[in-house]
């Protein structure tokens, strides 16, 4: 039966996943009632939006007048047992008498965090947790920094040769990496809520900062720019729907309406005031002097690395002015991915801080 729920749980990531800027600052979640005798899915419900219906009530809607004493819940997050914007999920599953709840992951808010299970062990339902829970963290490892940090979700992705070189001993580094990779940082812009880049790179690529692909939103973004070297005609500025966030100590400037100046003193202070505004996760596309502060600060959660088969030998390396001298001092992170990416690599891997 448990490859079964894994079956089922997975399709609950996948059809969550579909919201996630819409449900936001709300976790990602879908839930299935399922007919273990039968072998059959009675409903599926999803949490569509903020402030609406959560998945498991959506579920037990969608199955009408369905008898749920022989039934099964299979859901990937813990239900809420706190009364926020709807009523607490655990005690509606509670009152329709459910034989067994599947639960992916706790709830990592400190208002659930184990209790939504407890209440329904507490009433006699049969409680199944941690199916596939890596990928339910993984799916909801947004939610799980807002909820716990206040903070931005952090991913840096950073694109290099073989020997870790982003741009030649003469400046050049348009491209890297090949095109199925430029692609794919096309899909990372897509699922995250903001893009940050700095004035170095802004000022010699004058890139767009935006999602190229066809029906996707395009993100927030962010410029670090203490000085306010970065002209307004520049295409980070351009008027596309989306908010520039200019991080900025210089506000003694006209802004045009769509630039946002937010002063700030470090990453720390950068990353609280943009939370409160909404920017729940950051993908950061920068050089190395913003990608150094950012590690050194310990402000970043994530990395993506796209390696191409080139070597520079000389030229510019993606970090500058970190140093370590004992190796038990050394930036720690743990490997998740290696994979293809046509003629590239990428490797990703989260931060360990202490």
């Amino acid at each position: 039966m448990m490859k079964k729920y894994e079956e089922l749980m997975d399709l609950c990531i996948k059809n969550a996943a579909k919201y996630r800027f819409d449900v936001a600052p709300n976790p990602m979640v879908a839930a299935i009632v399922y007919d273990e005798n039968q072998d059959k899915i009675i409903s599926m419900g999803v949490h569509k939006k903020y402030g609406e219906n959560h998945a498991e009530r959506n579920a037990i809607l969608e199955a009408q007048d369905c008898d749920f004493s022989d039934k099964t819940l299979i859901v990937n997050l813990e239900p809420c047992s706190h009364h926020g914007n709807t009523p607490p999920c655990a005690d509606l599953i509670i009152e329709k008498g459910f034989k067994k709840v599947v639960i992916g992951m706790f709830d990592p808010n400190p208002k659930v965090s184990g209790s939504g299970i407890m209440k329904l062990k507490n009433a006699g339902i049969e409680v199944v947790t941690g199916v596939l829970e890596d990928e339910c963290k993984e799916l909801n490892k947004v939610f799980t920094k807002n909820i716990t940090k206040n903070m931005p979700y952090v991913l840096i992705k950073i694109a290099t040769t073989f020997d870790s070189k982003i741009a030649t001993a003469g400046g050049e580094s348009k491209w890297i990496t090949g095109e199925t990779s430029r692609e794919y940082v096309q899909c990372l812009r897509a699922q995250h809520f903001a893009i940050l880049s700095g004035s170095g790179t802004i000022l010699a690529d004058n890139p767009a900062l935006t999602c190229r692909l066809k029906g996707e939103r395009t993100p927030d973004r962010i410029i670090i720019d203490r000085n306010g070297k970065i002209p307004f005609d520049y295409q980070v500025f351009k008027e596309d729907g989306a908010r520039v966030f200019l991080a900025t100590n210089n506000l003694n400037r006209d802004f045009p309406p769509n630039v946002i100046p937010v002063e700030f003193a470090n990453f720390r202070d950068l990353f609280a005031k943009l939370y409160n505004k909404g920017v729940y996760s950051i993908l950061v596309e920068t050089g190395q002097t913003s990608l150094s502060v950012l590690i050194k600060q310990e402000m970043a959660d994530e990395i993506y690395k796209f390696v191409s088969p080139k070597i520079f030998g000389e030229g510019m390396s993606y970090l500058r002015n970190l140093y370590v001298f004992k190796i038990d001092e050394a930036y720690k992170l743990k490997f998740e991915h290696v994979q293809k990416v046509a003629e590239d690599i990428l490797i990703t891997a989260k931060f360990l801080y202490d």
